[in-house]
């Protein structure tokens, strides 16, 4: 008798969780164009690393030479006198001047600057946003000794009615108390950097706005919000980082801004009460005016107060990068 036998298939095997197919980064930069590519971006990188622990090198070397011939305070000395035995020189009047500035500047210049990207970008129709920023691209191209020209010989001459205005209502305060005089102040001064570093923020702003999801507003439009609502919901949230970076760009600028704040200011080395009062002056503008007819011992102070700005300006990039750090669900890129 024949006895068949019952044969089971065995169930196939579950399948595994999906495998990732292999890339140039999990496998390495095996391809010639990859490695060519990826030695190129490292060795920018370095590059610029080295670039700036040589400037950093440089600078504390020759700030060196120079403190250790100061008879005073570096820090705190409101003088400015390399050419005497013993030598007199610090740095307080002009971290003051650089930092008051750089504040104005700010103040005037982000708000006008955001108020501006947003009205090219979500307000004014293509035939009038496109040649407002065709406008604003073209003052960001002008030289800076044209700003201190035009400053000097139209904006200061312009400010007596504004500094007698804030004169008659602020005055009581003593940070707007004018004793009369040629408007050649730090407040002149801001009021020309924020002109300055205006163009370079609503540049970047503008393009920031442009690139939050069309989806964002439609949502935002869909559920009844008004045109100011959609901007303060969706876009001002996604273009934030990308304001503070276009704010810490014109930071920069007013910062080391030279020629302009030299061709507009009188510079005296005493901190006034009134921001009105004339006198004052910044970093970039007391190096650009003492460097060339310094002694050796002079420009080591010069060098020892670039420093210094050296330091600030790495401070500001550094706190604006921990800003953005802490805000990241809001950048665009993770949108």
């Amino acid at each position: 008798m024949d006895i068949s036998t019952q044969h089971t298939e065995a169930p196939p095997p579950a399948p595994g969780p999906p495998v990732a197919a292999p890339t140039s980064t999990s496998r390495g930069a095996t391809r010639p164009g990859d490695r060519i590519f990826l030695g190129l971006s490292r060795g920018s990188g370095i590059f610029l690393l080295v670039i700036m622990a040589a400037i950093a090198a440089f600078l504390t070397y020759r700030a060196a030479n120079a403190i250790s011939k100061d008879h005073t305070n570096f820090l705190t000395t409101f003088e400015w006198n390399t050419n005497l035995e013993p030598a007199s020189f610090g740095i307080a009047v002009l971290a003051f001047g650089t930092v008051v500035s750089a504040i104005i500047a700010m103040a005037l210049a982000v708000p006008v600057s955001v108020g501006i990207a947003l009205f090219i970008t979500h307000y004014a129709p293509r035939r009038l946003g496109g040649p407002i920023a065709f406008v604003v691209d073209l003052l960001a191209a002008v030289p800076s000794i044209v700003y201190g020209l035009w400053g000097a010989l139209v904006l200061v001459p312009h400010m007596d009615g504004l500094f007698g205005w804030l004169d008659h209502y602020f005055g009581w305060t003593g940070v707007f108390e004018w004793q009369g005089g040629a408007p050649r102040s730090m407040l002149t001064v801001g009021v020309l950097l924020a002109i300055m570093i205006l163009p370079i923020i609503t540049n970047v702003s503008r393009e920031v706005f442009r690139q939050v999801p069309r989806m964002h507003e439609e949502a935002a439009l869909a559920l009844g919000a008004t045109r100011w609502e959609v901007i303060r919901m969706s876009v001002l949230p996604f273009g934030r980082s990308g304001v503070i970076s276009a704010s810490m760009l014109g930071l920069g600028r007013a910062l080391g801004e030279t020629m302009a704040v030299a061709t507009v200011l009188s510079p005296t080395f005493e901190i006034n009460a009134s921001l009105l009062d004339p006198g004052g002056g910044t970093f970039a503008q007391n190096i650009a005016s003492k460097f060339s007819e310094a002694t050796p011992l002079g420009q080591d102070a010069l060098i020892a107060s670039g420093l210094v700005l050296f330091v600030i300006t790495l401070l500001v990039n550094g706190a604006a990068r921990m800003i953005i750090n802490r805000r990241k669900e809001y950048s665009g890129a993770n949108a």
